[in-house]
């Protein structure tokens, strides 16, 4: 039927042979800079989380650029001949492309997972007791709307009629809430400090 031959680069300094260009080393070369991408992204991110004591996409923007950066210098992607075709390059130019690169792709990624999520995790935490109570009294509907007005778990003690209005809460639904509340309203205030023995 047909047959297939061997491409040739038509021009000097051409891309060449598509082999070249899906080359990515050796197993070993490509265990490393997983390795070495995987680890740099882990460790940044961790340190960005103690020092800065949120999980946010700023810390994924920061661990992305700099896995990057550590990728394309380990990995030698700067380096003239590394590309076909390529002649004289700036290894720390390069570095710093793939970090900008990496970071949009993380980035953008981070997003996109919060979005699907339904927000942040961090921000759930603040709305356990909120949420129980909604599916207790079968008004789950209302759920977006405490979120919305920051009524979180701290605030249940103080709210009254017109902050659950200012939150779109129907008068029926309103009543029920409040009527549960003011029965549990022991059980809902924060816990004060542990007496010192």
């Amino acid at each position: 039927m047909g047959s297939m031959s061997q491409m040739t680069a038509s021009a000097p300094g051409a891309a060449g042979n598509p082999a070249q260009l899906m080359s990515l080393g050796t197993p070993f070369q490509q265990a490393r800079n997983f390795a070495v991408m995987t680890g740099v992204n882990a460790g940044i991110s961790t340190l960005m989380r103690r020092v800065r004591g949120v999980e946010d996409v700023q810390n994924a923007l920061v661990s992305a650029f700099g896995s990057g950066v550590c990728f394309s210098l380990v990995s030698g992607m700067g380096k003239p001949g590394a590309q076909p075709g390529s002649g004289t390059a700036n290894p720390l130019m390069a570095a710093f492309s793939a970090g900008v690169v990496f970071a949009l792709f993380q980035g953008a990624f981070y997003k996109l997972g919060e979005r699907f999520a339904g927000g942040s995790r961090a921000a759930d935490d603040d709305y356990v007791k909120v949420k129980a109570m909604l599916d207790t009294l079968g008004m789950s509907k209302y759920e977006r709307n405490f979120k919305k007005g920051l009524l979180e778990d701290r605030t249940i003690g103080l709210w009254d009629s017109s902050s659950l209005a200012e939150v779109r809460v129907p008068p029926g639904p309103r009543l029920l809430i409040l009527d549960h509340v003011d029965q549990y309203r022991h059980l809902l205030k924060p816990a004060g400090p542990l007496p010192r023995a």
